[in-house]
């Protein structure tokens, strides 16, 4: 716990704190959620914006046909399969919850919360933990690639754990007000310093406390 905090505290010091602060309701973060996978930030808010535009509220949403969803959506990438997900999930919802609510999983466990979530079609932990996170403020850790990848070469997570173990491993080892920064401080270092294929080691201030690090002359 105590070198959590020490790396979190020099990430901070490399990219600024990061204060969570709401920006969608419940179900719009789950449909922007699924609309921001496999392609960028940019392309995922058009499309969001796009279905707002067209239909206003998750009910015209959910009664629409699949055609007319993925054609608003067209933007986004993988507009079909990504339509079927945004409807079934927006019916069952209705079904299970008879409104679109979801204020109610604030009163529930992390675990409970993202048990009913994942119950909807197309929800995975990822998705789930992005909506408890994201618009309830919740300790859900999300864990995506960069996450996954930061983390692993810390040596926070043993290399052969899955994506969805990691994300209650990580929210076991961080504490609950860290959570949010963490993950977003994770994923900017990922993004920017841990990649991938050519880590930039030399520029990085997480080096000393790194198992992983490759100094380069």
């Amino acid at each position: 716990m105590h070198r959590i905090r020490e790396i979190i505290r020099l990430l901070i010091a490399s990219y600024g704190d990061k204060i969570w602060h709401k920006k969608l309701d419940p179900v719009g973060e789950l449909v922007q959620t699924i609309l921001s996978q496999n392609t960028s930030d940019i392309n995922s808010h058009r499309a969001y914006a796009s279905l707002i535009g067209r239909f206003r509220n998750w009910r015209k949403v959910a009664s629409a046909d699949l055609s007319q969803i993925a054609d608003t959506i067209r933007c986004g990438g993988l507009a079909d399969i990504k339509a079927v997900y945004i409807k079934s999930a927006l019916t069952t919802i209705l079904e299970k919850n008879h409104s679109f609510d979801l204020q109610f999983l604030n009163q529930l466990s992390v675990n409970d919360a993202r048990s009913w979530l994942m119950q909807l079609p197309g929800v995975g932990m990822k998705t789930a933990s992005c909506v408890l996170l994201f618009s309830l403020g919740m300790p859900a850790f999300p864990v995506d690639t960069h996450v996954l990848r930061v983390t692993k070469r810390l040596g926070l997570l043993p290399a052969n754990i899955s994506a969805d173990s990691a994300h209650i491993e990580l929210e076991r080892l961080i504490n609950p007000g860290d959570i949010y920064r963490g993950h977003m401080l994770f994923i900017e270092h990922g993004r920017k310093i841990c990649k991938a294929r050519s880590p930039l080691c030399n520029n990085c201030n997480l080096i000393s406390t790194c198992p992983s690090a490759i100094i380069v002359d």
